[in-house]
């Protein structure tokens, strides 16, 4: 385990001391912010480095290693978007991350966050299903939408043989059945490594059944 001021990191987390000091200071900005735009639930500050920052990267070792592209929906407070962007910097130099965000207010604290954290990153204000195809390598959301709706949003922004990565909770195999009335896709999951009950879940190949 590598011990940090706000939590440990665990051992499938294998990062540097420079990547673990700038997961550090992302917590720090979205403490200074969260009062102003509640980027995220007061309650859940406290415990910020598990149920934030660890329940983000463990999303990153599903990337596979020649994605230049990701594209990550609903953003908020860069979980996992920012994430994502800290941990590519080192083992994945080549990974440029779009965030898409339609609250204003949110964005701006995206792109402010971006620049201090020098993270490549391009954050977009709007909605996915009103944007141009990003073309992205990856796609990610968390805590968006249904997996039905998060299907239709990996379609319009995948490549053809892009990979989506959804963390879900409980309920996950009742919304795969759901999204599988609409959608065909190839199918993994895995337990996440915050939420016993919860799964991460990784679908290629998504299009309109």
């Amino acid at each position: 385990m590598t011990h940090l001021a706000r939590g440990i990191a665990p051992d499938w987390l294998d990062v540097s001391r420079e990547t673990l000091v700038k997961l550090d200071a992302l917590l720090a900005l979205v403490e200074k912010w969260n009062p102003a735009i509640n980027l995220v639930a007061p309650g859940s500050l406290p415990d910020a480095w598990q149920r934030h920052v660890i329940d983000s990267a463990q999303l990153f070792p599903l990337f596979p290693p020649q994605a230049r592209e990701a594209a990550d929906f609903g953003s908020g407070a860069g979980f996992p978007g920012l994430v994502l962007a800290i941990l590519a910097q080192s083992a994945l130099p080549q990974l440029h991350m779009t965030l898409v965000e339609s609250d204003k207010r949110k964005a701006t604290f995206l792109s402010q966050a971006a620049r201090q954290l020098d993270l490549s990153v391009t954050v977009l204000t709007d909605r996915a299903e009103v944007l141009p195809p990003l073309k992205a390598d990856v796609v990610t959301a968390r805590a968006l939408a249904p997996l039905i709706t998060l299907c239709a949003i990996a379609a319009r922004h995948l490549t053809a043989d892009g990979v989506a990565i959804f963390p879900k909770g409980t309920q996950f195999d009742k919304e795969l059945a759901e999204a599988a009335s609409e959608w065909q896709f190839q199918v993994q999951h895995r337990q996440s490594q915050t939420d016993p009950a919860g799964r991460i879940l990784t679908l290629k190949g998504i299009q309109h059944a």
